[in-house]
């Protein structure tokens, strides 16, 4: 996983990302988070702000 993951904020499938506790859990979130960006059209380098 990318050093920058923490940064990811948010709600993905009803829960917010920032409150998850279990760290395996947070990472499938951000995965989530990810594809739900990209299915929105969004180009990979807006989702990770380069």
């Amino acid at each position: 996983m990318n050093p920058n993951a923490s940064k990811i904020t948010g709600v993905i499938c009803g829960y917010r990302v920032e409150d998850i506790e279990d760290e395996i859990m947070k990472q499938v979130r951000y995965l989530d988070k990810l594809v739900d960006e990209l299915a929105k059209g969004k180009k990979m380098e807006k989702i990770l702000r380069e």
